[in-house]
């Protein structure tokens, strides 16, 4: 508990730090080389607010589809003037020498085994969310993390959202009293493709993409940028987009692991399309309130569209609804409601980066460390178990295991695909 709220602290002024640790650079500093491991839509994302911080190449790129390659080097090459060097596989860019740092982005089965391959480089990682697909190979992570001594930011990237931050302050300084619950919730109408059977694109190497995870048939609806709702790769959306949220409460509040996880839900419109829940109702038993999370991913019209994708904090003098750049206080004075609406900007992509960029730089620990993007990312997986089980499950947190729910138990680590091996206990 004490770690995440200093973890709170930090945050607050590490966008100060980063913004100096660029300008640092920008002024005549050594520019930091990178290389990016995913190369594809948010590989690119991260390269793009990289080179947008300043003092920074993106030197090495890899991607297991060449398509992802060719696009990206051209695009590289215009906006740093520079060709990065490229690989297909990962392996080969930690060994390729000169690298400061990496951009992890791959589908999240892949990230347990490229996270610890470069932090034993002696590598700092930005590794995107979530950190692995199961909770033993976050374990791994995390362990490898502290053994190598290196920086690790995880990409969550909402820790920097002006419309948080703000509420955050609002709240922790006792502005709506004692908070008894909150509700995060996030309803989309899910874009989805032909989940047919085909060739994989003759660009990509499907059965490396697989990796460690099971080699399923290939579909548009399980390729690139549509894994997110494919339960073998992105485990759903909870764990996919959800777990910003997640994350977002845990760092405002202060709050480690909740202790109680039940689920319920199905596929309840895109049956034969998708593979993990399209509608969900999960209750997590924080040790502060319990938190509530919805999301429906058909249908998705709104009665208030603004409403769709955020927290509401319920306090007992007041209710704060919160989202990236915009957070409301309700409350109400007498007989009268009394509603506040605060606008708040920013680019957090961007200054999430700036602070790892500057962490590296500074040997200092970046807004999310590994252990944070443990937390929020076993809190979600762990309420994907209690729905894939049908039962609750208890979370003991010192001994890290399940405890009363044996089936659960089993999914803590799922095992890999020869001849992959799985990093937990290896």
């Amino acid at each position: 508990m004490e770690t995440t709220r200093r973890a709170f602290i930090g945050m607050a002024a590490g966008g100060a730090m980063a913004a100096a640790g660029g300008l640092r650079a920008q002024a005549g500093g050594k520019a930091l080389r990178l290389g990016i491991i995913g190369a594809g839509w948010y590989g690119m994302v991260d390269a793009r607010a990289a080179l947008k911080c300043g003092g920074v190449e993106i030197a090495a790129i890899c991607d297991v589809d060449s398509a992802h390659v060719d696009a990206a080097v051209a695009e590289l090459e215009k906006l740093q003037g520079k060709k990065p060097a490229t690989f297909k596989l990962y392996e080969e860019l930690l060994v390729s020498g000169g690298l400061d740092a990496v951009v992890i982005a791959t589908p999240p089965h892949w990230h347990a085994l490229q996270a610890i391959a470069a932090v034993g480089k002696g590598l700092d990682v930005y590794l995107e969310k979530p950190i692995a697909y199961d909770v033993r190979e976050g374990q791994a992570i995390v362990d490898a993390v502290k053994r190598s001594g290196r920086i690790v930011q995880v990409g969550f990237q909402r820790r920097q959202a002006e419309g948080y931050r703000q509420a955050a302050e609002f709240i922790r300084s006792g502005g709506i009293g004692k908070v008894v619950q909150v509700d995060a919730q996030i309803h989309y109408r899910a874009g989805t493709l032909d989940p047919s059977p085909k060739d994989p694109p003759a660009t990509l190497d499907w059965d490396l993409w697989c990796g460690p995870g099971p080699k399923i048939p290939y579909s548009e609806q399980v390729g690139h940028k549509n894994w997110r709702l494919e339960h073998t790769s992105g485990h759903g959306h909870l764990v996919d987009w959800g777990i910003h949220l997640i994350d977002t409460v845990r760092l405002m509040i202060g709050a480690s692991i909740p202790k109680r996880f039940v689920a319920a839900g199905g596929i309840e419109k895109l049956k034969g399309i998708i593979t993990t829940p399209d509608t969900l109702t999960a209750h997590f038993e924080f040790e502060e309130f319990p938190l509530v999370w919805r999301h429906r991913l058909w249908g998705a019209t709104e009665y208030d569209p603004a409403l769709s994708n955020g927290l509401f904090f319920y306090g007992e003098n007041g209710t704060v609804f919160a989202t990236d750049k915009k957070w409301v206080l309700v409350r109400t004075k007498g007989k009268e409601v009394e509603r506040e609406e605060h606008e708040a900007a920013g680019d957090a992509g961007k200054a999430h980066m700036e602070d790892f960029l500057a962490a590296v730089r500074e040997r200092r620990q970046p807004a999310c460390p590994i252990e944070e993007g443990f937390k929020s990312t076993a809190t979600v997986q762990l309420a994907m178990i209690a729905y894939e089980t049908g039962a609750a499950v208890a979370w003991d947190e010192a001994a890290k295991q399940i405890r009363d729910n044996e089936a659960g138990a089993k999914l803590l680590k799922r095992e890999y695909r020869k001849p992959w091996v799985h990093p937990f206990g290896a």
